[in-house]
């Protein structure tokens, strides 16, 4: 089934490029529905057609891509949000806005096929049985190598620019994905305890005060196993609270 896609874009180069490379892109396929230069013109096209994925350029006329993906959260049946810019730092305010995938131009055919398989797995639009590994373990691909990260083993999940640091008590690893999506997926076996930082329920030790150098006062958890604290988000702290009360 191929997605029904939605691009955003004020550039009209910028939207033929994507049109070429998503006529590209099998399993899945894509099929461009609509076009739009500015939030407005967007938002008036989902208002008549259904979309399965948006791609927004970030820096536009009007409202941005970003007030854009936020209104989006409000419509019955939003489509998914992948982010298309020239703008790397924006990679973190694309995780509030509970965005899929972040590309940077020039968008690689392969990285944009593989934002395409994570709105086909969030959907379920492939029509494929999950794989019972899907909830007990994270694939990682690395140098050519696919390796079963127990989920079990797991302390905490943290976004950095385009990528999500694995964190096991033996070592780190670097994933291709979207926080939002390891979220969805694994909601059962993680709490965020920030914009960027996905830590396990049972790796929980302690809630303390903590003073960041560039944040100043504020809290941190500590884990089962590491020295190290992650920052805890005002936005968060009850949710934290909650999970350690048990």
């Amino acid at each position: 089934m191929a997605l029904r896609v939605l691009i955003v874009d004020d550039e009209p180069l910028a939207r033929t490029r994507l049109r070429t490379l998503l006529g590209d892109c099998h399993a899945p396929s894509a099929l461009v529905c609509g076009e739009a230069s500015n939030a407005t013109e967007a938002l008036a096209l989902l208002q008549r057609e259904r979309f399965d994925l948006a791609l927004l350029d970030i820096h536009m006329p009007g409202s941005d891509g970003l007030v854009l993906a936020n209104t989006l959260r409000a419509l019955p049946a939003p489509p998914a949000v992948v982010f298309v810019t020239a703008y790397a730092q924006h990679a973190l305010q694309a995780f509030d806005v509970e965005a899929i995938d972040y590309l940077t131009k020039p968008v690689r055919l392969q990285r944009l096929q593989h934002a395409l398989q994570k709105v086909e797995r969030l959907r379920g639009l492939s029509g494929q049985p999950a794989e019972a590994d899907a909830d007990t373990f994270i694939l990682i691909q690395d140098r050519g190598r696919t390796e079963r990260v127990p989920l079990a083993q797991v302390l905490y999940l943290k976004a950095e620019l385009k990528y999500v640091t694995v964190r096991t008590l033996a070592r780190s690893y670097i994933l291709d994905g979207a926080l939002n999506e390891l979220e969805t997926r694994h909601r059962q076996h993680f709490v965020r305890v920030h914009r960027n930082a996905l830590v396990a329920r049972k790796a929980l030790r302690a809630l303390e005060k903590h003073h960041d150098p560039e944040e100043g006062e504020g809290w941190a958890v500590r884990l089962h196993g590491l020295d190290e604290p992650l920052a805890v988000s005002r936005r968060q702290l009850a949710a934290v609270r909650e999970v350690l009360a048990g």
